[in-house]
């Protein structure tokens, strides 16, 4: 999940058949979901139209993948069959995982964990390696850059480059403009 960005019934979703090896990439076009009388599904699109992608992945997570598939050909399981499975090789189920993360965080120590600490530890990253807001959110899969923004991004400290702005504004005093209001 945090290699991708990746929501949990994204990459519970994940097929074998959805990860290319040579492109390095992960398409993800479907989304594991509980429904009442049928049981898990898994569902073509995922949360949003935004959410159908093809993302790149870093070597450590591909090296992962590798050795995974390795194993999984060695049970004999097929291209379409998840790349997360559960203990039978079929889907696992996202409200399984979900608890499992409550269960390790019970302690005083990981509290603060949830699934979605792995989607924003990759927007952080991103980020922080000056990655711009719009392909963050194109990784994410959000429609809207200001979903990014506002709640995977953390605020930065201002850069003192502000305040060189504003620098020399006493100095040379412009004229107003005749729709300025005085003292703006």
């Amino acid at each position: 999940m945090m290699a991708a960005g990746v929501r949990v019934g994204e990459a519970l979703a994940t097929y074998w058949e959805d990860i290319d090896f040579v492109a390095g990439t992960v398409d993800v076009t479907h989304t594991v979901v509980r429904v009442k009388g049928e049981g898990l599904l898994r569902k073509p699109r995922p949360k949003t139209e935004s959410s159908l992608r093809a993302l790149p992945l870093p070597s450590w997570a591909l090296a992962l993948l590798k050795r995974r598939w390795a194993e999984a050909r060695k049970d004999g399981r097929p291209l379409a069959s998840p790349v997360f499975a559960s203990t039978v090789g079929g889907l696992r189920d996202p409200n399984n995982v979900l608890r499992v993360i409550r269960e390790i965080r019970s302690g005083d120590e990981f509290i603060w964990l949830t699934s979605h600490n792995f989607r924003k530890t990759t927007a952080t990253a991103m980020d922080d390696a000056g990655i711009p807001t719009r392909l963050i959110a194109d990784h994410l899969g959000h429609s809207r850059v200001s979903m990014t923004q506002d709640n995977y991004l953390e605020r930065k400290a201002v850069d003192p480059v502000t305040a060189l702005a504003l620098e020399g504004l006493l100095d040379n005093p412009s004229q107003p403009k005749t729709r300025d209001k005085p003292g703006s």
